[in-house]
């Protein structure tokens, strides 16, 4: 027996070997794909043709007998290194005119992402940080663009110490809420203003696929280069009023990260033995958890700041603190039928998006389950 699985297994082993060979072939087209995209500023990903490869690769697998989600996995996982391949080129620089990028927190992770983007893409790039802000005004003096990427507690602050701008230079942000810096900005500046919110982190390998938010100021026909330039780099532009904007992340940021840090403060408070959850965690529970243990590994400044930005944070918040009364109250009165009743009024208000965050769930069970030591 030991005999023949040794056999097998150098097979195997030689084919795995071809299959590296294949990938290293695959990398290198990649490659100059990546330098043909940066010569004509197409943006590294293409939602068209990702879609009709991956449909045209799952047809070809099922007539082979293999699983078409297999042969999805494989080649999405090369996708993403493909990005980061295509990424490492550089990109075609869309703005004619003269003048630097001045990124103000230039120095911080979110800065120094952009700062590297910029720089890919043939831009003169000026950084401003607390130590050098008495310098502003002869940094900014030749600026296409200033960038106000700081904390969200001295974004104002920052905003109102600017020195005058260039005429035609672009003020812009990156904070999570964007009424206040927005107003802040065409307060300060005569010139175009752009509200921006990358939708990730500073620790994302590339652009490609992440969402930017941009909310428009003044004289948007003045900063479609710098929209521009975003989407050659592979994000995908979203375009929505400030007030809206702000309504959205009181969901998406600051109930969802309160509750997550008070579901984190309880298991602290319980004395939840960690080990033995991540042991006998499912995948979906696993990556729950995950999604809370990596709020605690980050800076807690800028949650408390990003929760309590606003009073209609606190007052989204209150309405929820009251609506887990009343389900609370349903437990403790034993009534079943109003649990289902309000489960199945849920069930109706997400519609289809039940059944397609199911879908779209699978993989990343999948993933956290095959990364399971």
């Amino acid at each position: 027996m030991a005999t023949e699985l040794k056999v097998l297994r150098d097979k195997i082993d030689e084919v795995d070997k071809s299959i590296l060979s294949l990938i290293t072939k695959r990398l290198a087209l990649v490659a100059e794909v990546g330098e043909v995209k940066s010569q004509y500023g197409i943006p590294i990903y293409d939602p068209k043709r990702e879609s009709e490869m991956l449909a045209l690769r799952r047809s070809e697998a099922e007539l082979a007998g293999i699983s078409p989600n297999v042969i999805e996995d494989i080649l999405r996982r090369l996708m993403r290194e493909s990005y980061q391949n295509e990424n490492d080129k550089g990109f075609k620089k869309v703005y004619t005119g003269q003048g630097s990028i001045v990124i103000i927190g230039g120095n911080g992770q979110m800065g120094r992402l952009f700062s590297r983007l910029f720089l890919l893409s043939g831009y003169n790039v000026k950084t401003l940080g607390s130590k050098t802000m008495h310098q502003a005004a002869e940094v900014i003096a030749d600026a296409a663009a200033v960038i106000v990427t700081v904390p969200i507690n001295k974004t104002l602050d920052i905003i109102k110490q600017l020195p005058p701008l260039p005429k035609e230079c672009i003020l812009t942000d990156f904070t999570s809420v964007k009424q206040l810096p927005l107003q802040a900005m065409l307060n300060q500046h005569d010139g175009p203003v752009v509200g921006l919110h990358p939708m990730f982190g500073p620790d994302v390998p590339n652009l490609a696929k992440q969402i930017i938010v941009y909310c428009d100021g003044r004289e948007s026909e003045k900063y479609q280069w710098l929209i521009e330039q975003m989407r050659i780099w592979g994000a995908n532009l979203y375009p929505i009023a400030a007030s809206e904007h702000d309504k959205c992340m009181s969901f998406i940021q600051a109930l969802r990260h309160f509750t997550s840090f008070t579901y984190g403060v309880n298991l602290q408070k319980e004395q939840a033995n960690l080990e033995q959850l991540v042991a006998l965690s499912s995948p979906i529970y696993r990556l729950e958890l995950m999604m809370v243990g990596r709020l605690f590994a980050q800076d807690a400044q800028l949650y408390a700041d990003i929760i309590m930005s606003s009073s209609e944070n606190i007052e989204l918040i209150k309405r929820y603190y009251e609506c887990f009364g009343q389900m609370v109250k349903l437990l403790e009165q034993g009534d079943k039928d109003g649990f289902i009743e309000n489960f199945n009024q849920v069930t109706k208000w997400f519609g289809e998006y039940a059944q397609r965050f199911i879908k779209e769930s699978q993989s990343l069970l999948k993933l956290a389950n095959d990364n399971r030591p």
